[in-house]
């Protein structure tokens, strides 16, 4: 076989959204890349911020796509919140769930007891999407989390993409209770660590690459993990997003689509003055760039370009992100 990225490392993550699919589609080519990863030998995991479905029910909607697909290849926020919830109280603990058939089905996994009212002596709250979400659910919350119950969010994306534009996201029901409370939540979704620990020790990888489309989460999640990342460009993010990523935020390697894994890696080679990804080579001077030399891929000027405008913002000094662009034919 050719040497491929994924050679590098024992196990691949992949967010879903925006990488694997696009709502009720595949990500073109994603089914065929992800057949092939299995193919070579790969661990491959499955990592969601959306706490409403359960790891079975996003399985189905992978095999539906064409995509081999276990329940226990999916690993989901609620899951990482009620994992923090038993390792802090034990199994057998009393939990005021707020959210979906997702919250409810991580809870029973992890031996908690779900309540549904403040009332019932809960020690945590855990607090997930769900889309029949009441007002009341949000009371409990709030009145358990004051009498002193520990409160985990499973993630606070203030927003969510439908098939008809953004609507309000967990982050935004985490929000109402916090106006109402004088404690901050422990969350579990990316960009914080725990959910992308427990991908990691459920697939049980050593040296793992995790593949996402949106920099603030996905790529921030993996370096607050310590894991190396691979920015596919079939989502969210784009090039503008890429150079003006900041520190903690910054990917380790780019790609058109996950099936940038089965391609040979394509480093970048910062120096002085500039930085080489193959035969082609981006320079800066007086905050300007030029290329030089042939791209062996389209997204090698891309490549190149990044770590110079990351080094010229973190000196202060920020490049002209559209002239940048322009120069790269990205404008």
């Amino acid at each position: 076989m050719t040497a491929a990225l994924v050679d590098a490392y024992d196990a691949a993550l992949f967010d879903l959204d925006g990488v694997v699919y696009l709502g009720p589609v595949a990500v073109e080519g994603a089914p065929e890349g992800l057949a092939e990863l299995r193919r070579r030998g790969v661990a491959l995991g499955y990592v969601t911020n959306n706490a409403a479905r359960s790891p079975g029910v996003v399985a189905e909607h992978l095999v539906s796509l064409g995509i081999e697909a276990r329940p226990e290849d999916v690993v989901t926020s609620a899951q990482a919140a009620a994992h923090l919830l038993r390792d802090r109280f034990g199994a057998g603990a009393r939990v005021l769930a707020v959210g979906g058939e997702g919250v409810l089905a991580a809870l029973e996994e992890q031996g908690l007891v779900a309540v549904r009212s403040a009332d019932d002596d809960p020690v945590a709250v855990i607090q997930g999407f769900g889309f029949e979400l009441a007002w009341q659910e949000l009371n409990e919350a709030a009145i358990a989390v004051n009498r002193g119950a520990h409160w985990v969010a499973t993630n606070d994306d203030p927003t969510r993409p439908t098939d008809r534009g953004l609507v309000p996201g967990n982050g935004a029901a985490v929000a109402a209770v916090q106006l109402a409370v004088r404690v901050r939540p422990e969350v579990a979704g990316k960009p914080y660590r725990p959910l992308l620990d427990d991908t990691v020790r459920r697939v049980g990888a050593a040296r793992p690459v995790f593949v996402g489309d949106r920099l603030d989460t996905d790529i921030a999640g993996a370096v607050a993990a310590g894991l190396d990342s691979l920015l596919v460009l079939s989502g969210s993010h784009g090039p503008r997003d890429l150079l003006e990523a900041p520190d903690g935020a910054r990917p380790t390697h780019l790609g058109a689509d996950l099936r940038a894994l089965l391609e040979p890696a394509r480093v970048a080679r910062p120096d002085d003055d500039g930085c080489s990804v193959g035969a082609l080579r981006v320079t800066v001077a007086d905050g300007s760039i030029t290329l030089s030399g042939t791209a062996e891929d389209p997204w090698d000027g891309l490549r190149a370009a990044a770590p110079l405008a990351w080094r010229a913002a973190d000196a202060g000094h920020p490049l002209d992100v559209d002239a940048v662009l322009a120069v790269l034919g990205l404008g």
